[in-house]
């Protein structure tokens, strides 16, 4: 893979020249392909779809349809099991909220202490008004989801376990497939949802053989357009949701005693979805399998390796590393702190200095942060395939920066 070629592809450098993006894993770049397919749409068939019986409306249709299948086919999962939303977050909340109405105070559901806000509050919510009991598996010495403690906490009343594939601050890749495999054994009937936001760009996903009931993940994760999301569920499974939202598409008939609604996944889709957005989905997913995962995982595990080495190097025991201390089980981000600084002012001068853009906070993760790290907030470095060792290099040249500016 030639990364000056890759970098070539996001017109973003061309405009910041200087720009290092090292936070990838808040939202990838936008390649110059899936730009122009947003403004083909604007610019050629720009029109609602599912309504108009004219030629640029059945175009638009045709698009977005074969975007649904061209993101069923990349997960291993059917046309009619892939539902729109607007990201991870909403797909994560339609199903807390659709599946609520099988909950009582009989019930529990099941998490880790590692999950993202998203995949942590809306079943803490469902629990919280139905007076189920939410449990929460810890981690272990190692920064590892602790599979036992995990284990335990599931029962003959656990009705949904929501597990996150690979952690946003850790980066640890959680071995979901042989979990969900002892889930199963433990518990045969519970549902199992995974938030495969931080994994889709990074791991390749079959549905099928993890054999989770529902995914959920955002398209600008891989470098596609902010603001689309998919829900992939079991089609059994998602026919249990109520709608999160009504309105106009997902409509079979309406009458002033009643409303039916149309079959999977359409009853889901309430009103004019970000069509563009959609459209452009399958460019995104097409440069993805283009550069393919086995490139990028071991580019990935190339800037990790030399990522830690230069934090020991320059910096030894100042920098301390959250989560897996090598490369193995880890996907392509390191959280870290260094020293006493800040992390927000870190990030702060790592931008001044030398244009390096980094995230820093609690990455929407308070409880692993404050209840099993004791940390206030990291920072975070996160890698793509547009990032090079020379990047790694302007970091540690911006964190000798930091160290100057504020010791």
């Amino acid at each position: 893979m030639n990364i000056q070629d890759i970098k070539q592809d996001f017109p973003i450098f061309a405009r910041q020249k200087d720009l290092v993006y090292l936070d990838s894993a808040a939202t990838s770049l936008t390649p110059q392909t899936v730009i122009d397919k947003l403004c083909d749409y604007y610019t050629t068939y720009n029109a609602n779809i599912a309504r108009g019986l004219y030629k640029i409306s059945a175009q638009a249709t045709e698009e977005f349809e074969m975007s649904r299948g061209s993101i069923a086919q990349f997960i291993g999962a059917n046309e009619n099991e892939i539902v729109f939303t607007s990201g991870t977050t909403m797909s994560l909340n339609m199903i807390a909220h659709g599946l609520a109405h099988n909950i009582t105070s009989q019930h529990n559901i099941v998490t880790t202490v590692l999950e993202h806000h998203a995949n942590f509050i809306p079943w803490q919510q469902v629990c919280k008004n139905v007076k189920a009991e939410f449990r929460v598996a810890v981690l272990t010495d190692h920064d590892e989801v602790d599979q036992n403690d995990l284990l335990e906490l599931i029962d003959e009343n656990t009705r949904i376990i929501a597990l996150t594939h690979v952690s946003n601050v850790l980066g640890t890749i959680i071995p979901l497939q042989d979990i969900i495999k002892k889930i199963r054994i433990k518990n045969p009937n519970v549902i199992i949802v995974v938030d495969a936001a931080q994994s889709i760009a990074h791991v390749p996903i079959n549905v099928r053989d993890l054999d989770c009931d529902f995914l959920a993940f955002s398209i600008h994760k891989i470098f596609g357009p902010t603001g689309v999301g998919v829900l992939y569920g079991k089609k059994d499974q998602l026919e249990k949701l109520q709608p999160l939202f009504t309105g106009g598409e997902m409509i079979e008939s309406v009458s002033t005693c009643d409303t039916t609604f149309r079959e999977l996944p359409h009853r889901l889709e309430a009103g004019t979805p970000d069509i563009a957005g959609v459209i452009a989905s399958r460019t995104a997913v097409d440069y993805l399998l283009h550069i393919g995962f086995e490139t990028i995982l071991t580019h990935e595990k190339e800037l990790l390796t030399y990522c830690m080495e230069q934090f020991h190097d320059h910096f030894g025991q100042e920098i301390r590393i959250i989560g897996p201390q090598n490369s193995v089980n880890r996907s392509g981000l390191i959280s870290f702190t260094f020293g006493s600084f800040h992390p927000h002012d870190i990030a702060t001068i790592l931008d001044d200095s030398v244009s390096v853009a980094i995230r820093a906070g609690q990455h929407c993760a308070m409880p692993l942060h404050m209840e099993s790290l004791h940390l206030n907030a990291t920072a975070r470095v996160s890698f793509s395939v547009y990032n090079t060792k020379q990047d790694i290099d302007t970091l540690i040249v911006g964190l000798h920066a930091v160290q100057k500016t504020l010791s």
